[in-house]
């Protein structure tokens, strides 16, 4: 099933990406790449986004679970539906993202990030991700686009 492949070629691709990191990259070392328009680092996200209730580790773990485990909820129930193909995809996307960072928190106690962007601002520079961060933002997208999908 097409929709299982993206989710677990979603996770498994940030996996193998995250233990490269873990293995080869000094912490918050930045790494220029395609010229200069992002770098790679490697940074330890023990919260939520932002790193915000890094304190609360507990809550943010039980909370990516909880979310992690509706999100699969929405999507094993759009089986056996006429159409919800947008929807499926939607849903394929957020869990593929959701499962790689909600198995950090449970496996490494954080999340690994490692992707940033060059950019003016500072404060948007020193944000920090991962490519399943990038997935779960999509994903929640077409969620709500696609959540009325009828055929």
């Amino acid at each position: 099933m097409v929709y299982l492949a993206v989710i677990l070629l979603i996770f498994v691709t940030d996996l193998v990406i995250k233990n490269v990191v873990e293995k080869k990259l000094e912490m918050h070392k930045q790494i220029p790449a395609l010229n200069n328009k992002i770098y790679l680092t490697k940074h330890h996200n023990k919260g939520a986004f932002l790193n915000s209730f890094d304190r609360r580790r507990e809550v943010v773990m039980l909370s990516s679970i909880v979310l992690t485990v509706f999100a699969a909820c929405l999507f094993i129930g759009t089986f056996g539906k006429k159409g919800k193909t947008g929807l499926r995809i939607a849903l394929s996307l957020l869990l593929g993202g959701a499962l790689s960072n909600t198995y950090d928190r449970i496996e490494r106690g954080y999340v690994v990030d490692y992707l940033g962007f060059q950019v003016k601002n500072q404060k948007l520079r020193n944000v920090i991700f991962n490519i399943s961060d990038f997935f779960i933002i999509i994903g929640a997208f077409l969620t709500a686009i696609f959540r009325d999908e009828t055929s």
